[in-house]
Formats: structure tokens, C-alpha cells, sequence
């Protein structure tokens, strides 16, 4: 190691040093974003040996990486859009049908879902005027419709 290197070190040392007992603490992330991938690669080629540069096949090595990290964040994305969309078609699916539900307790709940209400936790199902999350469903069951006095024949 030469005594530029030795020095900016050091350097580099003091200022972490300094800057850290101003600067208030920072959470630190558990994964790398697309954000922290170009960071790391515009340090690694400013850092690079002008005389030896990035081998081609290292650089697309890295921007392989960095497409498949894109890509699978945003097919975890879609995943999640795809999931919402099911509940909330599971949901729509038991509209006048008789279900039984769980409630808090544990206890069993029957009766006609006449509603389906979005919440931040995924659909409910108004039961008997109260709701239930989709997940406490534990039977759907087809609801008898019964006929109209109109379409009764008449009395003989």
C-alpha cells in the first residue's frame, strides 16, 4: 500500500469519525435495492485500476445481476396485485351465498354474506351485519332462493 493510500485512510477514517457523532444514526436496510446496485457500480468504476479495467464479462455479469434484481422485484409486485385481485374475486363470489364464519372467539357464525367490504388486510364479508375476514370462512354453502308471490300459481 503506498503512503497516498495510507493517507486518504486515514482520512477517510477521521471524516466517518466525524461525521458519525453529528449525523443521527440510520436504520440499516436488511436487502440491496436497484438504488444500491448502480451506487456500488459507479464507486467500483471510479475505483477501478485505469491500467486494468473491468473485464466485459464482470460488467455483464453485473448488469445481468442487476436486470434479473429488477425483475423479480417487479414480478413479486405483480404477484401481489394478482393475489388481491383472487381474494377480492373470492370474496365477490360468496355474495348471497350462506357461509359459515369463525369470529374472534372461535365460535361459528352462519348466515348470508350481503356485502364485501376492501380493508388494508384484504376483503371482509358482511355477515349477519358484521365483518368477517375471507380467510375465517369455513363453509359456503348455496343459498335457496325463495320464489316471488308472483311467480306462485294461483289458488284453486
Amino acid at each position: 500500500m503506498s503512503v497516498a493510500a495510507t493517507s486518504s485512510t486515514a482520512n477517510t477514517a477521521a471524516n466517518v469519525a466525524a461525521t458519525s457523532t453529528t449525523t443521527p444514526a440510520r436504520a440499516l436496510k436488511q436487502t440491496l435495492g436497484s438504488d444500491d446496485f448502480m451506487k456500488l457500480l459507479a464507486v467500483q468504476f471510479q475505483q477501478q485500476d485505469p491500467m486494468k479495467p473491468m473485464e466485459d464479462t464482470a460488467f455483464i455479469s453485473q448488469m445481468a445481476q442487476f436486470s434479473s434484481l429488477s425483475q423479480s422485484s417487479s414480478m413479486v409486485t405483480q404477484m401481489g396485485l394478482l393475489r388481491t385481485d383472487q381474494q377480492n374475486a373470492s370474496a365477490t363470489a360468496m355474495l348471497g351465498r350462506t357461509v359459515t364464519v369463525t369470529d374472534k372467539d372461535g365460535n361459528p357464525v352462519v348466515g348470508p354474506v350481503s356485502a364485501v367490504q376492501s380493508t388494508d388486510s384484504g376483503p371482509s364479508l358482511i355477515v349477519n351485519g358484521k365483518p368477517y375476514a375471507l380467510t375465517a370462512v369455513t363453509r359456503v354453502e348455496n343459498t335457496v332462493p325463495t320464489p316471488a308471490t308472483a311467480d306462485l300459481p294461483p289458488a284453486a
